[in-house]
């Protein structure tokens, strides 16, 4: 089941899915996984990888091919018995040789099936090291835009907590307030600094991790388009994860590929037959005594069919069977591994996708409360009916849901978009990059499959991902609006700043 349509149009809409006005240097989520598919170390050491297990195709059918040498070689006897007329000072020779294989128990034809069969499945690895890739760059965007969220309201709960402290300094002057009003403040404004001093560490870690995985530095990150598609029970997320995770299609080629190797190791005891013709020159150089008859010089031709029957091998085939044999039972208890992987992920995925949409819903219902709750505290704290204290435990519950709700966000977003790699379907030939054309790793194949030039290359390697030593260090500052529904304004009214209405200054 593939839902890359409706995928590749969401992430094209981006922002505008969501009505937002991004400024014209925002980077959006679609651009940062362009970047990473273009540049990322990961994936494009991957593709190195499987242009090297490319290769193993005509590796394994240049043993099934003719085979031609040449032999040469010149020879002075410097030291010559008395007796030996015939023996010359000095000869030259040359061979021309050639091996045809024509029977070979089977080896060469399973050695292909199984190269083969190990290209497809680095495919489906090279897919799946893609979709984990995205996977991470989502994680490290939303954690950028998370972390942004929280430093910003942390730095509004020391803007509050100033105004707070000021007001209990002034109140407690006109004998409003007592000390200890004053020092639950300064109390709670110390722990708030702190609070922020860890929101901006954490917020310079998140960026300096969306450069590690994206390449370069994140600027104005809009907010993420709707993942589609996603299922309605971790039954279904698992039915699809089975046809389409990566990488449990990878792990099943790998053990079918282990079949053939048990082949080829049985064809170790098998004849093997091959036509084998040669010509030889010999030359004497002008050597030999003048009263020899020999000739100086002369040709020689030959052709023929060579069997090649094992007899006894020291035990050395049976033990290649039993080790293909056991390979192909690691092979198999792989295949059954990730396929567990899997569906944990596919349910692990989806349970934390549902939980975070409960804990949205309920942070959002919170955040309002305690905003009410926190006018409410203040009113009554102007009339002299809630303390301080009251005042300032209703600021941190607020803070506290307010954090829980963006968070929440955050690991919806991940969760949802780890279910659908987890399903198969969070590829880059679902997302729609930009660009330039998808890499593609058949045209790798096809350009070396049949390639026999024994002195062919390609060019001198080259790194593709781009390096990161020349970013800034990230800092902390934030320019993003918080959502309004996360804003609190900073209450400077009469009522709290002077206590005007309190009943002992009337």
């Amino acid at each position: 089941m593939r839902n890359g349509g409706m995928m590749r149009g969401l992430l094209l809409g981006g922002a505008a899915l969501l009505g937002l006005a991004a400024p014209a240097e925002a980077e959006t989520l679609r651009e940062a996984l362009a970047k990473a598919y273009a540049s990322n170390p990961t994936i494009t050491g991957q593709r190195a990888a499987q242009r090297a297990t490319d290769e193993t195709v005509p590796i394994a059918r240049a043993n099934g091919l003719p085979g031609v040498n040449a032999t040469g070689s010149v020879t002075d006897n410097f030291l010559q018995a008395n007796n030996n007329f015939l023996n010359p000072e000095r000869n030259a020779a040359g061979g021309l040789n050639l091996s045809v294989p024509i029977f070979q128990g089977g080896a060469v034809k399973n050695a292909v099936r199984a190269a083969e069969t190990r290209v497809d499945a680095g495919r489906a690895t090279l897919r799946g090291t893609e979709a984990t890739t995205f996977t991470n760059v989502v994680a490290a965007y939303m954690n950028v835009i998370r972390d942004e969220a929280i430093t910003s309201l942390n730095q509004q709960n020391v803007r509050v907590l100033e105004v707070n402290l000021r007001a209990s300094r002034d109140r407690f002057q006109v004998g409003d307030l007592t000390r200890t009003d004053v020092a639950q403040s300064e109390a709670r404004l110390a722990l708030a600094r702190a609070q922020l001093q860890q929101a901006e560490a954490q917020l310079i870690s998140s960026r300096e991790n969306y450069i590690q995985i994206v390449g370069t530095p994140p600027v104005a990150l809009e907010e993420p388009p709707v993942l589609p598609n996603l299922p309605n029970s971790p039954a279904t997320a698992v039915s699809v994860a089975l046809d389409n995770n990566p990488n449990l299609i990878a792990a099943r080629r790998q053990a079918d590929a282990s079949r053939y190797d048990i082949n080829v190791a049985r064809a170790n005891r098998l004849p093997r037959v091959s036509v084998v013709t040669g010509a030889n020159y010999f030359n004497y150089l002008g050597s030999l005594p003048v009263a020899s008859i020999a000739p100086n010089a002369g040709t020689s031709a030959q052709a023929g069919v060579q069997l090649t029957l094992p007899l006894f091998q020291g035990g050395r085939p049976a033990a290649q069977v039993r080790q293909a044999q056991a390979q192909r039972s690691e092979a198999l208890e792989n295949a059954t591994a990730t396929e567990r992987a899997v569906i944990s992920q596919a349910r692990s995925a989806y349970a934390i996708w549902q939980s975070s949409q409960q804990v949205i819903a309920s942070s959002e219902t919170a955040v309002n409360a305690n905003k009410l709750s926190l006018e409410g505290v203040r009113a009554e704290n102007s009339v002299g009916t809630r303390t301080i204290l009251d005042i300032l435990n209703a600021e941190q519950e607020l803070l506290n849901s307010q954090v829980t709700l963006v968070t929440a966000r955050r690991d919806a977003y991940v969760a949802g978009f780890a279910l659908l790699a987890a399903m198969g379907n969070a590829e880059a030939r679902d997302l729609g990059l930009d660009g330039g054309a998808l890499y593609d790793p058949v045209a790798n194949y096809q350009r070396v499959r049949h390639r026999i030039n024994d002195f062919d290359s390609d060019p001198e390697p080259v790194p593709v991902a781009v390096t990161t030593a020349q970013t800034p260090a990230q800092t902390a500052a934030v320019s993003r609006p918080l959502d309004p529904m996360l804003d609190t304004p900073v209450d400077r009214s009469p009522g709290l700043t002077t206590g005007a209405s309190s009943p002992n200054r009337q």
